[in-house]
């Protein structure tokens, strides 16, 4: 696949993005674009889902994976390929690989979910576990294609990545021709970019939205400064997003392409994947939820019809139950309350009756008898509760002092 050139950066056309699709036919999915009725009644105009959480290997990573690989040499193939990745990436590399039959070593840092590990394996990548952050994970893969001759497939920063990448791009205006707004992720920059080469190419008037993770939002300071800026200590549940610094080549791009780039909080990307669990039965992991996020905290900014791409669908168990948990708390469904009740026989009982009538579901519950703040006859305790929104919380607690009982925290 051949690209032109500036002198500031292989500039993609989208006939590349094309040729990267026809390479793709049979080997990705071209995913579905499911509508969400409660985000359309809260936008006010249709809202889609571009679901790449049910692409092969559970994200859109795949797509720019093969096609880099694909664009090898029989000498650059025969020496095999290595990557380094968290978890998308790493699985995309390692289907790729084998599906056009080169070895592929991937290294993942130590603390990787076990489940994705296991996955690339799968695959059929060699897993090598190193470093305790992707950075230096990174560097052990830089290292082992210098001493090699291996080939490193960077995740978002070349060319045939993004061309890839951009086949979602494609797939969203045949799905959708109608589409005004389409809202993306970003994290390195290789998605979005990939999208802007193509939409913009054939609508221009389309409106094209980032979305970073608050506490991993390079690409604002990056726009402002002109070029890629790094971040100290990137933070968020988003691991799919958690890069800190954007790539050379889509940072090109997205300044040229991309309207605008929005952050969200980490309450709001618990939301959003709680959102698209309960409301669209589709499992979404934090990054790939990000654009449903957007939405959700500001739904007038967004003209529609609007495609939310979810990027991915690889969630460890343990971070989904702590995610949800977490969602669940930021959508008022949650009530965590401390009390202070007189030590006689039967007083938890009484409480937990009226907890029943208030209709909470008690989660958990803690019962201190000796604390030097406690009275000789009081206890105190602990309530996590179950609820059914914010109003419902309020609810509770009214009955509760309604009932006489002294609420402290």
């Amino acid at each position: 696949m051949m690209f032109r050139a500036t002198s500031r950066h292989p500039a993609l056309i989208l006939d590349d993005v094309r040729g990267a699709q026809k390479m793709l036919s049979g080997v990705a999915r071209v995913t579905a674009l499911e509508g969400s009725r409660h985000l359309t009644e809260l936008v006010g105009a249709p809202v889609h889902l571009k679901c790449e959480n049910l692409q092969r290997t559970g994200s859109f990573k795949l797509r720019g994976a093969y096609v880099r690989i694909s664009g090898l040499t029989p000498v650059e193939r025969a020496a095999g390929v290595v990557a380094a990745s968290a978890g998308n990436h790493a699985q995309g590399v390692a289907l790729a690989s084998s599906l056009l039959g080169v070895r592929s070593t991937v290294f993942m840092p130590v603390g990787a979910p076990l489940p994705k590990v296991a996955a690339t394996q799968e695959y059929g990548a060699e897993v090598r576990l190193h470093g305790q952050v992707v950075d230096e994970t990174l560097a052990a893969a830089q290292e082992y294609a210098e001493r090699t001759g291996a080939v490193f497939i960077h995740p978002f920063d070349h060319p045939h990545i993004i061309a890839g990448q951009g086949t979602v791009g494609l797939e969203i205006l045949e799905q959708c021709p109608e589409v005004r707004t389409i809202v993306v992720g970003i994290g390195g920059g290789g998605l979005a970019a990939g999208i802007a080469v193509a939409v913009k190419a054939l609508r221009p008037d389309i409106r094209i939205v980032g979305v970073q993770a608050e506490g991993a939002a390079a690409y604002p300071p990056s726009l402002a400064a002109g070029r890629p800026v790094s971040l100290d200590d990137p933070v968020t549940m988003a691991d799919g997003i958690k890069v800190g610094r954007p790539g050379d080549v889509p940072f090109a791009v997205i300044e040229e392409l991309v309207d605008e780039v929005r952050t969200v909080t980490e309450n709001e990307l618990s939301s959003a994947l709680l959102l698209c669990l309960e409301r669209a039965k589709l499992v979404v992991e934090p990054a790939g939820a990000s654009p449903v996020a957007a939405l959700l905290s500001d739904p007038a900014a967004f003209r529609g019809p609007v495609v939310a791409v979810l990027s991915g669908g690889n969630v460890d168990p343990l971070l989904m139950q702590r995610v949800l948990r977490h969602g669940m708390s930021a959508a008022g469904r949650y009530l965590s309350l401390r009390l202070r009740l007189t030590d006689r026989p039967g007083a938890l009982a009484t409480l937990l009756a009226a907890l029943t009538v208030a209709d909470a579901n008690v989660l958990d519950i803690g019962h201190v008898r000796t604390d030097p703040r406690l009275g000789l006859t009081e206890v105190e305790v602990d309530l996590h509760l179950e609820t059914k929104g914010p109003r419902h919380c309020e609810e509770v607690e009214a009955a509760l002092r309604a009932e006489g009982y002294r609420v402290i925290g």
